[in-house]
C-alpha cells in the first residue's frame, strides 16, 4: 500500500494548491490558493506541524 502524500498543483486561476491524499488515494484535506509555490510549501509545513496537536472542536 502507498504512503499518504501531499500533491501540489495549479488551479484554473494559476494559484498553487495542495491536497493531502490517504494511502487509498482518497483526498482527505485541501489547501487554499497560494500565489507562490514557496507559500504553498509553507502551508504544507504548517499542516504537518500543527495537525498532530490540533484539538477537535464541534461547531453548530
Amino acid at each position: 500500500m502507498a504512503d499518504p502524500k501531499f500533491e501540489i498543483y495549479r488551479d484554473n486561476k494559476g494559484e498553487f494548491r495542495f491536497r493531502l491524499k490517504a494511502p487509498n488515494g482518497e483526498v482527505i484535506a485541501v489547501g487554499e490558493g497560494y500565489t507562490t509555490k514557496a507559500a504553498c510549501m509553507n502551508g504544507i509545513e504548517s499542516v504537518k506541524k500543527n495537525a498532530p496537536i490540533a484539538e477537535i472542536e464541534e461547531v453548530d
